[in-house]
């Protein structure tokens, strides 16, 4: 795997589905000129992309809020202005952006459980399990030993299984908010 390639399907390219971090009616404070237009800061749900969008006219939209992005007829946005990096987020859509991850999560656990069942080593000394925060040798051999006997089928499964593990959807979380932020040379998740 290559630095910044993620270990999901890349079958889709573009987002559907987003969650509403933040809402700015009168778009960005420091913009200068006399016509502003609304913007909302978003997480795609598939992908885990940060996106500034502009919403429709006389919409008006609250954080969590989830939206149709897709190619077909949107109700509430306009059009996808494009990616944005996490540091251009609003105090507000950073603080938001954990709540939202976490909602991914929740919401797909078996995908995010799949990837404990399926991480493959990364070179002779590294395996892509480490690269979870608060995960070192001894939590990998437990977790590969585990799954060889049955795969792990939900959090609190891998939880059981494995003693000692951190809580596995906050490592995953955390991970999640790194890669967005730009800080891990691989992609496990955001791509």
């Amino acid at each position: 795997m290559t630095p910044n390639e993620t270990s999901f399907d890349k079958k889709d390219v573009r987002e559907e589905q987003a969650i509403i971090l933040d809402y700015l009616e009168h778009g960005y404070p420091f913009e200068q000129g006399t016509m502003k237009t609304p913007i909302v800061q978003a997480l795609g749900k598939s992908h885990l992309t940060v996106l500034e969008l502009v919403p429709k006219k006389g919409v008006f939209l609250q954080p969590y809020h989830e939206v149709y992005i897709g190619e077909g007829k949107r109700d509430e946005i306009h059009h996808i202005k494009g990616r944005i990096p996490v540091d251009k987020l609003t105090i507000t859509a950073k603080n938001e952006l954990v709540h939202a991850v976490e909602k991914v999560i929740n919401e797909n656990e078996k995908k995010y459980v799949e990837f404990f069942n399926k991480a493959q080593p990364l070179s002779m000394r590294m395996h892509q399990l480490e690269l979870l925060p608060g995960l070192g040798k001894k939590h990998m051999w437990e977790i590969l030993q585990a799954r060889k006997e049955k795969p792990f089928e939900s959090f609190d499964d891998l939880k059981a299984r494995v003693k000692l593990l951190p809580d596995p959807k906050k490592v995953v979380v955390k991970r999640i908010i790194k890669e967005l932020e730009g800080k891990e040379k691989y992609n496990l998740f955001v791509g």
